[in-house]
């Protein structure tokens, strides 16, 4: 098949490395095009070499044309770049520089991460007060349930100053890993808490156990009484739980 080479500036030659060889060779202005050797074999490598006329210099350019017997480039665009090779130093220290710039602000993005997650933070936003958190553990009836199935087996519910949270521990008897997608708390007259957060640190693989942490904001002495739980994974799956009570 013909491969051809446009040059976006005319070059001064062109050199086909055995051109004898080729079945045909069809020059142009800015350009040449070929048929390869009926007895070139495949890897077999032939140069083509551009010469251009530059400012102060002469410039080559040489191509590796590789014969393969199922692939072919029909036509190949090539666009010089003039710059100087100053410009290219320019612009790779300015990347370097960028580079160790962001490198430096996601170290100091962790260190806030790790200090946000302290316990000094949560005293410090008034998340945790003078009597600490309260718990209130209850393992779960799990007779009953059908096989093949994801289920919560146990939950702990946390009291803060400011908040609730019931820690879920979701035993995953299905085939499908459990990554949870959705959760709700609703109370016993069927409203919806509004701002209801969770995480879940990752899938919970078959037959794996881990936690989903569900949180509420929660005011001194609200959210009291029964709630139940929902979660939905990414498949709309839900595990429902009922009669949770925060301390």
């Amino acid at each position: 098949m013909m491969t051809g080479f446009l040059f976006d500036t005319i070059p001064r030659s062109l050199e086909l490395q055995e051109e004898v060889r080729f079945v045909e060779v069809l020059r142009g202005q800015r350009g040449i095009s070929f048929v390869p050797p009926k007895d070139m074999l495949p890897g077999e490598r032939l140069r083509l070499t551009a010469h251009f006329e530059a400012a102060a210099s002469q410039e080559t350019i040489t191509f590796i044309l590789v014969a393969h017997r199922g692939q072919a480039t029909r036509q190949v665009e090539v666009y010089r770049d003039r710059r100087p090779q100053e410009s290219y130093q320019q612009e790779a220290e300015e990347e370097r520089a960028k580079n160790q710039q962001l490198r430096e602000e996601n170290q100091q993005l962790r260190l806030q991460l790790g200090q946000a997650q302290g316990l000094r933070n949560s005293i410090a936003s008034k998340i945790v007060g003078s009597s600490g958190v309260q718990t209130l553990h209850r393992q779960l009836d799990t007779t009953g349930i059908p096989t093949g199935v994801a289920f919560l087996d146990s939950v702990t519910s946390y009291r803060a100053f400011k908040t609730v949270v019931a820690e879920a521990w979701l035993l995953n008897a299905s085939s499908e890993p459990w990554v949870t997608m959705r959760a709700s708390l609703i109370s016993a007259n069927g409203e919806e808490l509004a701002g209801v957060q969770f995480l879940q640190l990752e899938a919970i693989a078959p037959n794996g156990r881990n936690a989903v942490l569900v949180e509420a904001t929660a005011e001194k002495g609200a959210l009291q009484g029964e709630f139940k739980l929902m979660l939905w994974d990414k498949r709309s799956r839900v595990i429902t739980l009922p009669q949770l009570r925060f301390p």
